[in-house]
């Protein structure tokens, strides 16, 4: 009688422990309103294709190709009066080409990461505030002068060489359309 008592305590305590983890397991993960609240005024915005020449002594030895999308606060964006596609254009030519913050002529040394901060911060503070959260690398690819000409010449109009310096993937989650690039470009 004894053993069949402590059989019916031990299975009810088994039982009970069971239910709470059951319980604790089963309801909702605490979530970081704060992550979610950021995440909901986001906005991915794709951008041009942007050729940039390399300059060393005053003569043009190939371009720099890249397409970045940029993770963009909505409400912010709303308020900028220049197409953020358009500013983005120009601080890349300013940075890139004008002050020459990274070497593109020295292309083993390219540092990605420090490409993706100087542009995000470099568009941050055009814009007095926090606009760009993130810069995400879609292509960034460099041609010579002399394989662009070879290509040209042995293709009739089609660039078959050069070489890629950072291959990433187009952004799948609210990118606009993909829109032909400005004269100039």
């Amino acid at each position: 009688m004894l053993k069949l008592v402590i059989s019916g305590v031990w299975v009810a305590i088994v039982a009970l422990i069971a239910t709470y983890f059951s319980v604790q397991t089963a309801l909702a993960p605490k979530v970081d309103e704060a992550a979610a609240a950021r995440k909901a005024a986001e906005e991915t915005v794709r951008g041009e294709l942007t050729s940039l020449p390399v300059i060393e002594d005053g003569a043009v030895k190939g371009y720099f190709l890249t397409r970045l999308s940029y993770v963009v606060d909505k409400v912010k964006v709303a308020g900028v009066h220049v197409p953020l596609e358009v500013m983005i254009t120009d601080e890349l030519y300013t940075s890139l080409v004008g002050d020459k913050m990274i070497d593109l002529g020295h292309r083993n040394s390219f540092d990605v990461a420090a490409f993706r901060a100087m542009i995000k911060e470099a568009v941050n503070k055009r814009l007095g505030q926090e606009v760009v959260f993130d810069v995400l690398i879609e292509q960034i690819d460099y041609l010579s002068k002399e394989d662009l000409r070879a290509s040209m010449a042995q293709k009739k109009g089609t660039i078959q060489s050069g070489e890629s310096i950072v291959k990433g993937e187009a952004p799948k989650d609210g990118t606009a359309a993909e829109k032909p690039a400005a004269e100039g470009h």
